[in-house]
């Protein structure tokens, strides 16, 4: 059974005006940027709780502590 011309055309029109959806979705999603935004993000949070953020602390002063005696020893 075959198709009429127009027909054919319209799907083919319809298939490259959803590739185009497509490809502008992965676009976006994939932008470098926003994914660099979004784990600095991420990265942020985590280290503004608190049960990361003062034992993180407590290291750095440790670790300059044990500098400072190396240096003066």
């Amino acid at each position: 059974m075959a198709r009429d011309p127009e027909t054919i055309e319209r799907e083919i029109e319809q298939a490259r005006t959803a590739l185009a959806a497509t490809l502008d979705q992965l676009g976006t999603k994939a932008d470098p940027q926003k994914l660099a935004d979004k784990a600095k993000d991420g990265i942020r949070a985590k280290l503004d709780d608190p049960k990361v953020k003062y034992p993180l602390i407590g290291v750095g002063a440790l670790i300059v502590a044990l500098l400072i005696r190396k240096l003066f020893r």
